[in-house]
């Protein structure tokens, strides 16, 4: 029986809004091919679609023309606010709508509670079995799974939905510790809210223009979000104090308490993907240059002045005081000062050291002025890594590039000082001379951390940082482990009577540590003297064991971790860049103070805290930073007034030595970047705006290709190829380019019914 080809022809499979095909037949058809046996096929039941929130979809779907004018508004959002954009006195855009020094939380009525454990239920029905980041970005799972979850969440009204997928993330991380069972299903949940914050910030970026777009991109990132915002009561009850004792002791602010932000939720996650994306590094870029600005969430303030806060803010200089305090905690200039403030203490240290006492006596028990000098600049120093730590927690401030070198010099500064103080109430000059030789040990340490502030971006220095920890951590783990050997052979060296007879333990474990590095081999032929069996048999295992085995391992481990950090360079360093512009935005008064300063401050200001009104205490406050640090204020503001909002042209690719682009623009290729330095006139952008109706859906699309000949016939252009035979060699009108796309279609369509009635 020979099946209608017309029925055929017209049963052809249509595209579903997920991405499925499905039979434009319903129910059940019985068809029967060629051999005559009976086919029974099922329509694949439809998937019930997401709901979707005012998602604005369309305009993340630009034209040509609104491309062009999406770029023109990138380019507005690195140039200084128009003459229309007017800020206030502080130099902030939008200009404050009161006096009030402090500025409302403006999230407040957001749902974050429900909506965390909203985001937590559809992860967990959307993914049941593990997945890996690739296949996740796959154009199926982007169908089925990725863009009906962007869809269904995105709402340009509600800017905590990113903060609540980060959090989420950073819960199924933590599961995926505690859940041996559900461990890769949990990694691939925690990547997908990862992969879902990094489109909804891009449907963020893309629907929101101009510098208004650019201030709600920046409250998507650097708003302040509470987890229990909106729960019910009977949860804040269960489930945390609703005061903290640093706001009972005035060490934090109360309206900023116990909240985050989503960029230091990326932090705390480790989430590198979305912190590499375009629209997260462009806030991260602005953060940290001062052009956007706002007051961070702290967990606790030293020296807490909490009179103004103001919102996320466009800042303006031509607008702002000349010597604006401010200033001073803007990432990109604090970060300067702090290079200034180690290069300071470096040449200090080295000043002490060199002038040190020679010989044990009464000398070391006298301060001599470098001494003296180094020991009070390095306390204020001191105080403010302390203060850093506390500022944003101890997880935050270990993502640091060079967090462990800091830690390392307070932890040897506190032990000279306090034995240098040990020495002194004693009158005992060995004490003192002891606490010299321990702070001789900084140097290894100091050297290297000014190379990390001078390349922070260098791949040697972040590999070499993981490395180190990797490191660390498997020594620790062998030493754990070849402790057995050691004691095993300290008793094996007793004697009859129980004492030790020639060999203490410090000199057993200095044999195994040479053998352990192949330095030496004196413990293998010393080992007779512990038994003449037991002994060898103990220290060729653990030679083999120690250097031959825990080596390679150690090797492979560190060849690893090298070769995946070099892998995703780009992802590792503007990881660290977003950590270093984060952990720069400060609310302590304190980092106002540069060392020693910051130890006077603390003495004096610290106890009229308790004294002053807040208005007062503010007023003490600003005097003091602006009259201390007034010509680093001046400098400041001069700089910016003239190159803050100057649009870099060398962002990417990297930036390159002035004298080889000017070289370059006058060699033979100069005209290929010059075409691109300045704008096209009007009548070529009109000119350009017919591309539009061309690859639009418009008039004349056919919907198989037929802007093609479209193209042609609007340039009168002959052929692709003329020698392919594929196109006339002569100019071809729009109606004969249309009538021959008409002509291949119904030929498309004959030869796919007469395919149907062969099968």
């Amino acid at each position: 029986m020979q099946p209608n080809l017309e029925t055929s022809s017209s049963a052809r499979p249509t595209v579903l809004e997920d991405g499925r095909l499905h039979s434009s037949q319903s129910g059940l058809d019985s068809e029967t091919d060629g051999a005559g046996s009976g086919h029974i096929t099922m329509e694949e039941p439809r998937r019930p679609a997401m709901l979707k929130r005012n998602t604005m979809r369309g305009e993340s779907m630009k034209s040509i023309r609104e491309t062009l004018r999406l770029a023109r508004t990138r380019e507005e959002q690195e140039t200084l606010l128009g003459d229309e954009e007017q800020a206030d006195d502080d130099g902030c855009y939008p200009p404050r709508q009161s006096d009030a020094p402090r500025v409302p939380n403006p999230h407040r009525s957001l749902p974050i509670y429900t909506t965390i454990h909203k985001v937590r239920r559809l992860v967990l029905a959307s993914i049941d079995d593990p997945y890996s980041v690739e296949q996740l970005k796959s154009p199926r799972m982007n169908v089925a799974v990725v863009r009906p979850l962007v869809d269904h969440l995105y709402d340009p009204d509600d800017v905590s939905i990113v903060y609540c997928l980060l959090v989420n993330r950073v819960q199924f991380l933590r599961e995926q510790a505690y859940q041996a069972h559900h461990q890769t299903v949990n990694i691939t949940r925690a990547n997908l809210c990862e992969l879902i914050a990094s489109r909804v910030l891009r449907r963020f970026d893309e629907d929101h223009e101009g510098r208004e777009g650019l201030l709600k991109v920046a409250h998507v990132l650097v708003a302040g979000f509470e987890p229990f915002q909106g729960a019910p009561r009977q949860v804040l009850q269960d489930s945390r104090n609703p005061l903290h004792w640093s706001v009972r002791w005035k060490l934090a602010r109360p309206e900023y308490n116990n909240m985050l932000t989503a960029l230091e939720v990326a932090i705390v996650g480790e989430a590198k993907s979305f912190l590499t994306s375009s629209a997260c590094q462009k806030i991260v870029d602005n953060v940290y240059r001062g052009r956007i600005i706002y007051t961070p969430t702290s967990f606790i303030d030293i020296l807490p002045d909490h009179y103004k806060n103001r919102g996320i803010s466009l800042y303006d200089p031509r607008k702002a005081p000349l010597l604006n305090q401010y200033r001073l905690i803007v990432p990109r200039t604090r970060n300067i000062i702090e290079v200034g403030q180690f290069v300071l203490l470096l040449i200090l240290y080295i000043l002490m050291m060199v002038n040190k006492a020679q010989t044990i006596g009464p000398k070391h028990l006298k301060f001599t002025v470098y001494e003296f000098v180094f020991d009070v600049y390095a306390f204020g120093w001191v105080l403010d890594e302390i203060a850093s730590i506390l500022e944003h927690g101890w997880t935050v401030h270990t993502e640091n590039l060079w967090s462990f070198l800091d830690i390392t010099f307070v932890v040897i500064f506190g032990s000279y000082f306090g034995l240098r103080m040990h020495g002194l109430a004693l009158n005992d000059g060995t004490w003192s001379k002891l606490a010299i030789d321990i702070m001789s040990m900084a140097m290894p340490v100091m050297l290297p951390r000014l190379a990390f502030c001078l390349m922070p971006e260098n791949m040697l220095f972040i590999s070499l940082r993981a490395m180190m920890a990797d490191f660390t951590f498997l020594t620790v783990l062998a030493a754990w482990c070849f402790g057995g050997f050691l004691i095993s052979m300290r008793w094996l060296s007793e004697g009859a009577d129980g004492y030790i007879h020639g060999h203490p333990l410090i000199m057993i474990a200095k044999w195994m540590l040479w053998i352990w590095f192949g330095l030496d081999g004196t413990g293998v032929q010393r080992s007779v003297e512990f038994h003449w069996f037991l002994g060898p048999t103990l220290m060729i295992t653990f030679a083999f064991l120690g250097n031959t085995l825990f080596l390679t391992i150690l090797v492979a481990m560190l060849s690893n971790t090298y070769h995946g950090l070099a892998q995703n360079a780009t992802a590792e360093i503007q990881f660290r860049r977003a950590v270093l512009t984060f952990e720069g935005v400060k609310s302590d008064a304190l980092f106002a103070y540069r060392p020693p300063f910051n130890v006077a401050a603390l003495a004096l200001l610290l106890p009229m805290k308790w004294c002053l009104s807040p208005r007062w205490f503010h007023k003490v406050n600003i005097t003091a930073v602006r009259v201390l640090n007034a010509p680093i204020l001046l400098l400041v503001s001069l700089y910016e007034r003239r190159y803050l909002w100057k649009r870099n042209r060398f962002v990417s690719p990297p930036r390159k030595h002035t004298w080889l682009h000017m070289w370059e623009r006058f060699g033979a290729h100069g005209d290929l970047q010059a075409v691109f330095d300045t704008e096209p006139p009007q009548e070529v952008v009109d000119e350009m705006d017919d591309i539009d109706d061309i690859l639009g859906e418009g008039e004349g699309w056919d919907g198989m290709g037929g802007y093609v000949g479209m193209l042609r016939a609007r340039r009168d252009s002959r052929a692709v190829s003329e020698s392919s035979g594929v196109w006339g060699a002569r100019p071809r009108t729009h109606e004969h380019n249309a009538d021959l796309w008409r002509r291949r279609s119904m030929m498309r369509s004959d030869n796919m019914s007469v395919d149907g009635a062969q099968e």
